[in-house]
């Protein structure tokens, strides 16, 4: 049987606890905008994305320098006929020591290509996930600001104001 969530692996050089801080600081990856608390079990935050995407998220699991595991609680999508696609799936975070280096693998549990948002989502998860390597490599990952960052978020924002 074939794992269909969404998933992606990457490696650096950095030790474990380092990534899991940097997972853990999800202002300085995911969006400077988000609200709450995202660094203990039972921590709740909001991520939003102007009025396309807004999802409430608690903190199932943090195991320090191993994993981290989220579960969307709401979710608001403007551009999908179901707007709750991702309520009630987990992204999680796994962490292990390969050798000399980390290995990072992030899976959105329950992201699967059935999803009408999947192709943006899978842009948008590509695009953070690189600002997460970014942050654990450099120190400065590149989060979003409030503003539409990827392409198709900045295409779904055009197409909201009617503008090709």
């Amino acid at each position: 049987m074939t794992d269909r969530n969404y998933t992606t692996t990457f490696t650096v050089p950095q030790k474990p606890a380092d990534v899991f801080a940097a997972i853990n600081n999800v202002r300085a990856w995911w969006s400077e905008g988000i609200e709450g608390e995202a660094q203990k079990i039972g921590g709740r935050f909001t991520h939003r994305v102007l009025d396309l995407h807004r999802c409430d998220i608690e903190v199932k699991d943090l195991v320090a320098g191993e994993k981290v595991v989220w579960t969307v609680l709401d979710n608001y999508f403007s551009f999908t006929k179901d707007e709750t696609e991702w309520k009630g799936t987990d992204m999680v975070f796994e962490i292990a020591r390969r050798g000399d280096k980390t290995e990072v693998k992030f899976t959105h549990v329950g992201l699967v290509p059935e999803y009408e948002c999947y192709e943006v989502c899978r842009d948008g998860w590509s695009t953070y996930i690189n600002s997460l390597y970014t942050l654990i490599t450099t120190g400065k990952g590149q989060p979003n600001v409030g503003e539409a960052k990827t392409e198709s978020e900045q295409a779904l924002a055009r197409s909201a104001k009617g503008v090709s």
